[in-house]
């Protein structure tokens, strides 16, 4: 032992430290779980995983009646020179619902110069103003950042025959 000049601590110098002993289930009196009652138990943990019941979600979050309907009502406008729809093709930067049913959509337009530039939002306004529970539907289109193909969904790649 070595003791420091102002004898505050005490260093122990050794040559080696045994690990220590590793908790094992056999050590805690329980006898050794069979493969048939290992499978049991993630039966059970299954089933009840399964049998859980979804938190209830808002209705203007994602996953929530009123949303998933705008994002259906997003999924039957189909752009005009490509067969797909906005909401696959990746138009659609962002939906927001409030809780009073007022939604906003940020989306763009595959080239500034797209032929339905004019007429496209206000589509999308009509349609998503005709989902029940939307009292105001109001779009804005942005051109930053611009729409490129990596932007589409893969089921609207695998519709173009590009997957």
């Amino acid at each position: 032992m070595i003791e420091d000049a102002d004898k505050r601590f005490t260093v122990e110098e050794v040559d080696r430290v045994d690990a220590p002993a590793r908790a094992r289930v056999e050590d805690a009196g329980m006898p050794p779980e069979t493969a048939q009652a290992k499978l049991e138990r993630k039966k059970d943990y299954l089933e009840g995983f399964l049998a859980q019941k979804p938190a209830s979600v808002a209705s203007g979050e994602p996953g929530g009646a009123l949303y998933e309907g705008v994002i259906e009502a997003l999924k039957d406008i189909y752009d005009p020179e490509i067969p797909v729809n906005i909401y696959d093709l990746g138009l659609i930067y962002g939906v927001d619902v409030t809780d009073d049913g007022d939604v906003a959509i940020v989306m763009t337009l595959t080239t500034p110069h797209c032929p339905v530039a004019e007429s496209m939002p206000g589509e999308v306004e009509l349609r998503i103003g005709a989902v029940p529970g939307v009292r105001d539907a109001q779009v804005e289109i942005t051109w930053d950042p611009p729409w490129d193909p990596s932007k589409m969904s893969d089921e609207a790649r695998l519709e173009l025959g590009m997957l």
